[in-house]
């Protein structure tokens, strides 16, 4: 099989394609899937340089989403067979032509979606929807303002945020992003370069935001805890703006905001029946033509240097897929 090989801690140039062998037949409880479609995620820049919390040695095969045909099942296993097409979940190994996966995190593709939309559909909408509804406690009428919203966690939580009936005000950096968040439905969409509390202020009335939905943190988060409203909560998804910012307690006190941290893959490992019960919610959305992912480019697997550096320098609006 062809696969993308991480060769030594770095930026994109660490990445080549490799011809390797197959993986081993699936193991108990495990799927091996024919990946056609892998989605690219901040995760895998982190990883190529050595800076996730996980943190493998090289070589190895990045990639931790995808979407494909199943080849094989291995024993114990039930509710799949060779010839499905499934979305799957991997600790590593996406970016190749073959994977094995658990067998809870593959899931059948519904006839809606197309192969790469389902590659890139699972972390980043199970994110979403954990962070906006379970962490945050979102409901209809809430104002909501989403940061990086142009970004691969951004859009699905805009698309998410209006199907459950909140207001949505949307942050990015230029004007073509801004069109983008609008037209996935946010109510506003603002420049946060030059500050954005005034506007958020303004938009709200001079209520202020139930939720700041934050996957980018930084410089920012200040000014983002001073857009909540008495009660709000703050839900911290990463760190894309650059260092961790260090909250404002008494911002936190006088206000009696919550800071939340979100981490998928905590909830799954902690509680693997809410993470399961979430995605079946979620494909049947899908499913119903209510949330679908935004695709910005398509890369073919030996391009995998030039999505990830998209992804370095933001110019990618929604999701990047590696086909082949």
């Amino acid at each position: 099989m062809k696969a993308v090989i991480c060769e030594a801690f770095g930026g994109p140039e660490v990445l080549a394609l490799r011809e390797l062998p197959d993986p081993p037949p699936p193991g108990p409880g495990e799927v091996q899937v024919r990946i056609e479609a892998r989605g690219v995620q901040y995760v895998d820049v982190l990883m190529l340089a050595g800076k996730y919390q996980f943190r493998p040695e090289p070589p190895f095969i990045p990639g931790s989403e995808g979407a494909g045909e199943v080849v094989a099942v291995g024993p114990r296993v039930t509710g799949f067979k060779p010839g499905d097409r499934v979305m799957s979940r991997h600790r590593l190994g996406g970016f190749a032509q073959l994977g094995n996966a658990k067998a809870e995190d593959c899931d059948l593709i519904p006839s809606a979606m197309n192969l790469e939309e389902a590659a890139v559909f699972r972390n980043v909408y199970h994110t979403a929807y954990h962070a906006l509804l379970q962490r945050g406690r979102l409901k209809a009428g809430d104002w909501v303002l989403i940061h990086g919203a142009a970004g691969g966690i951004g859009l699905p939580a805009i698309q998410i945020a209006k199907l459950y009936g909140a207001k949505v005000i949307a942050t990015a950096s230029t004007e073509e992003k801004r069109a983008v968040c609008l037209e996935e439905g946010a109510d506003h969409a603002i420049d946060y370069q030059a500050g954005f509390r005034d506007k958020v202020m303004e938009l709200t009335g001079g209520r202020g935001v139930d939720i700041v939905y934050d996957p980018v943190n930084g410089p920012a988060f200040e000014e983002s805890l001073r857009c909540l409203a008495w009660g709000g909560r703050i839900l911290i998804l990463g760190f894309l703006g650059g260092a961790p910012a260090l909250a404002r307690t008494n911002y936190l006190l006088i206000k009696g905001i919550e800071a939340i941290g979100v981490r998928i893959g905590g909830l799954s490992e902690a509680h693997p029946e809410i993470a399961a019960a979430n995605i079946k919610t979620l494909v049947e959305l899908a499913g119903q033509g209510k949330l679908k992912p935004r695709i910005w480019r398509r890369f073919p697997l030996e391009a995998a240097a030039d999505a990830i550096k998209a992804l370095i320098d933001r110019k990618v609006i929604g999701k990047a897929v590696l086909v082949g």
